[in-house]
């Protein structure tokens, strides 16, 4: 039940009424026209820019057109009036019982209420995370990792069959880097000295591993020149990694289920497929490529290449394939693991990159559209800085990390549910500042607190109920009859549209804004009930009276349960 959806597809059965009777046109598009909530209350519960929206293409004055509409609009049973506002927009009040009718919904839906099917069982893959197997998950990997759960659980329940994924970059440099760092552990491990020199990795995360790697072959690889253990040592500090690596995403309830490792592209003839499907649409030439724009470095050498021709689907310069050492360009396999998501028969692809990836978009998007005969969309979804502060100053760097804050140290400080809802609290390509403290306030000013206060609230109130033996029952609603009550079954009401909204531009913050929102409307009628007892939720003398009331609360604590579960959050029944 979508109260939106509704009021829509009365207004476009009443303007196709409209171009039977010949007011408007047949050839029109309504695709764009909406329902929904009024920038200002006062104006009414909904609001449509059908007129607005046809004006242009009916070539007709839009108040003509909402005219038109409105006296047809009025004569629904659902309706009480439509009103023209401005220069064409239309405000929709509602019968009372009519949104009322979202309650005994909502309690028959249960945590369901709002699951969809606009996903109509399309395939999506999801890949978030793909950190280098190099260290433990930093901050910025939490964001990311967090965004992508949560929207993958977003798409999921709005009926998208989904795919988690993540990529193991275990087929570059910065591989060998980490078995020669792993080494001079094992060396220390065997009572050595050692310094941390050409970019090795110094963090303390690795002692273990070089403890582990004596313990399998005591002082055997000591002194041993590097072709004789940096084969082995890749393979055994990569899987030792990830084992950290998925340990850090148990701490926030993420699972993936797929893992897939760069590795395998290599010598596997799936690059060559990649690049030799491109060859054969004509993507794939041999070329020199502009310097870059500006001051033209130093080193700067014009030479032919092997280029992939991704401007001719939206890049802004044609991209090398191939080093002049004969070697694949870092792009190459990035080409070849997008193309082997497509050959799995995924519909819709999304990417999560950090913020420093930005330059990565066009090209990548280029190539699944030309690996997809643009059949297959791509989008990729950027994450911004995480700045961390406790006692009003930035957090200190992890030593046991070497150079960044861990994910772990994220979590131990205030949870997995905190950690997950913040991260929220932000659109994913807007800064976060993140705030040890404040984050376990107990106050208005701490959301994950607010929401999680009324979900815990409502508990109390329903487990009060039920020592008195009150009933909670659907009724006709009728005495719900504050303004604050209204609005609080008006917001029950936006839950569908908001998450269909957020499954359609891949935006799961939405959610934690509006349970924010919600928590709000809530705890505002609560705090009304201190000054007119009529509104309280539990009435002592008054058994059917309370059994409405107590029915509204039950149906915004299970939205509030619905929504912090697609966050990956735990509803809290009593705060500590």
């Amino acid at each position: 039940m979508n109260l939106f959806s509704d009021i829509r597809s009365l207004v476009l059965t009443s303007l196709e009424a409209l171009q039977s009777n010949g007011t408007l046109s047949k050839e029109l598009d309504f695709s764009n026209v909406t329902v929904e909530p009024p920038r200002d209350s006062s104006h009414g519960d909904m609001s449509t820019n059908a007129a607005m929206v046809l004006a242009k293409p009916a070539k007709m004055n839009p108040r003509l057109i909402a005219e038109a509409l409105c006296s047809l609009l009025e004569n629904d049973s659902r309706i009480i009036s439509a009103d023209v506002a401005g220069p064409g927009f239309l405000n929709l009040r509602l019968k009372q019982d009519y949104l009322t009718s979202i309650i005994p919904y909502v309690l028959n839906m249960g945590i369901n209420y709002g699951r969809s099917d606009i996903g109509s069982g399309i395939k999506v893959n999801v890949e978030y995370v793909s950190a280098n197997p190099t260290g433990p998950l930093h901050v910025g990997h939490t964001r990311g990792a967090v965004f992508g759960d949560a929207l993958a659980s977003l798409l999921d329940f709005a009926g998208f069959d989904v795919t988690r994924e993540y990529y193991i970059n275990d087929g570059g440099a910065q591989v060998d880097v980490l078995a020669r760092s792993v080494y001079l552990r094992y060396l220390e491990a065997n009572g050595q000295a050692v310094e941390f020199i050409d970019g090795t990795y110094p963090g303390d995360y690795l002692v273990d591993l070089g403890e582990a790697l004596k313990n399998k072959y005591g002082d055997s690889l000591v002194d041993k020149p590097e072709s004789e253990w940096i084969s082995e040592l890749r393979l055994f500090s990569t899987e030792k990694m990830m084992d950290l690596i998925r340990s850090d995403l148990e701490l926030l309830g993420i699972r993936m289920d797929v893992f897939f490792s760069e590795k395998s592209l290599y010598g596997t003839g799936l690059i060559e497929d990649a690049l030799a499907d491109l060859d054969a649409k004509g993507l794939i030439y041999q070329g020199i490529l502009e310097p870059p724009k500006g001051k033209k470095p130093d080193d700067w050498e014009a030479r032919e290449q092997t280029l992939f021709k991704s401007t001719s689907h939206g890049d802004d310069v044609d991209r090398p394939v191939v080093k002049s050492d004969g070697s694949w360009t870092y792009f190459a396999p990035d080409i070849a693991y997008h193309f082997d998501k497509v050959q799995r028969g995924f519909d819709q692809l999304i990417d999560i990159f950090g913020a420093d990836h930005g330059g990565y978009v066009k090209r990548m998007k280029a190539a699944v559209s030309a690996l997809s005969n643009e059949k297959v969309s791509l989008d990729i979804k950027l994450t911004q800085l995480v700045k961390l502060y406790k006692d009003g100053e930035p957090f200190k760097m992890s030593k046991r990390a070497g150079t960044f804050v861990t994910l772990r140290d994220v979590v131990k400080q205030v949870g997995p549910d905190v950690t997950r809802f913040v991260m929220l609290t932000r659109k994913n390509d807007a800064p976060l500042d993140f705030d040890f403290d404040k984050v376990q306030e107990q106050s208005k000013d701490n959301p994950v607190f607010y929401v999680q206060y009324a979900h815990a609230r409502i508990s109390s109130v329903l487990t009060k109920a039920k020592d008195a033996k009150i009933i909670i029952k659907a009724g006709s609603f009728e005495t719900l009859k504050h303004p604050n009550e209204i609005i609080l079954v008006k917001k029950l009401a936006e839950w569908p549209r908001l998450l269909e909204l957020a499954a359609k531009h891949n935006e799961p913050h939405r959610i934690a804004f509006y349970l924010y929102e919600l928590a709000g409307d809530f705890h505002a009628l609560w705090n009304i009930g201190k000054e007119f007892p009529e509104t309280r939720f539990f009435q002592e003398s008054n058994p059917e009276l309370s059994a409405e009331k107590l029915s509204m609360i039950s149906a915004v604590q299970v939205t509030i349960a619905a929504g912090l579960t697609i966050l990956g959050v735990t509803p809290i029944d009593e705060m500590r």
